[in-house]
């Protein structure tokens, strides 16, 4: 029947799409969380080599097999639950935190053709969606009924609604520049001239407010230990603090292959292939994100909101302004 045959063909272009998307979907798991325990032993022995250390020895050659053997324990951990906590938005918060996370991924381009899905607005999808992480940090630190937990979730919201904005405001300058919100347009809008020449101070205020948008030292507040013990999952164990950790490190790889696509060319460099390229630029980053961490005291918490609003705010908002006058005398014949 020719009826049975257009819908047979329909449901099988369906499974096909999907059977697409799963694939897609399990390969940047399989990523995350590589890269995730692979960026723990990493910053474990660079910390180490900043203090005369030797880190992480004994499991594996130089301790590699370490962050596996932490997985195995955290999944062997009891998960213990507050008595007085509640319990569905308790349960619920490591996974608010930690599927935006992953959902980030979508709209990254390793390469020319590797990237899941080049949506036209790629860029904003992924500031969106990054901007949803706070809520779970929230949802954790106020269903705990602790006070330290609740103290680092307030503190979390202030700190990242602050900090987003000029982080966007330093973003909308290479925006302006590419003049499109596709995140392979910006790599492609970089084939003259890097936009990191182009947007130095642009780079130095996303580095910064990148850095406090994953709550890393000197920007750690939400869970300054000398404070709140462990801030906003002082209680949580098991594999629900495993979420926030493996989230914590899927975002520091996010910001750092953003700063990647938006200032340092993305994929494009010679000789070797476009995602050696692009990882060998992201694990650049991370590892100057490390060494800040390692380098740095922590500030304080009227520090941390003075440096965002009467300094990273007006210094937005000149480079943006320039940006755009600039734009405008010599490229407004043309656009």
């Amino acid at each position: 029947m020719p009826g049975g045959e257009a819908a047979s063909g329909g449901w099988s272009a369906i499974a096909g799409a999907l059977s697409g998307h799963l694939l897609a979907a399990g390969l940047v798991a399989g990523f995350v969380a590589v890269s995730a325990m692979f960026l723990i032993w990493w910053e474990r022995k660079v910390s180490a080599h900043m203090q005369s250390r030797l880190g992480p020895m004994r499991v594996g050659w130089h301790g590699w097999l370490q962050s596996i053997a932490d997985a195995l324990k955290l999944l062997q951990k009891e998960d213990i639950v507050p008595a007085r906590a509640d319990r569905p938005v308790y349960w619920l918060a490591p996974l608010v935190v930690f599927v935006p996370a992953f959902l980030a991924f979508v709209c990254i381009p390793f390469g020319k053709t590797l990237i899941p899905a080049d949506l036209n607005v790629g860029l904003l999808y992924i500031l969106a969606i990054t901007s949803v992480g706070v809520i779970g940090i929230f949802m954790a630190g106020w269903s705990s009924n602790n006070k330290y937990a609740s103290l680092g979730a307030m503190r979390t919201v202030a700190q990242i609604v602050s900090y987003e904005v000029p982080l966007l405001l330093a973003v909308l300058g290479v925006v302006l520049m590419a003049g499109s919100l596709s995140m392979q347009s910006i790599v492609s809008a970089q084939t003259g001239a890097w936009f990191i020449l182009l947007q130095p101070v642009g780079f130095l205020i996303y580095i910064t407010a990148a850095t406090a948008e994953t709550n890393r030292t000197p920007f750690d507040i939400p869970e300054a230990e000398s404070e709140l013990v462990a801030g906003y999952h002082t209680e949580y164990s098991g594999m629900k603090f495993a979420f926030f950790f493996v989230a914590e490190y899927t975002n520091l790889f996010t910001v750092a292959a953003l700063a990647t696509t938006l200032f340092l060319g993305g994929w494009h460099g010679p000789l070797l292939p476009p995602v050696v390229w692009f990882l060998l630029k992201s694990y650049s980053v991370i590892f100057l994100l490390m060494w800040l961490r390692w380098t740095f005291p922590r500030v304080r918490v009227d520090q941390l909101m003075s440096l965002g609003w009467k300094v990273l705010m007006p210094l937005a908002f000149a480079n943006l302004a320039v940006t755009a006058l600039v734009i405008l005398l010599f490229n407004g014949g043309t656009r």
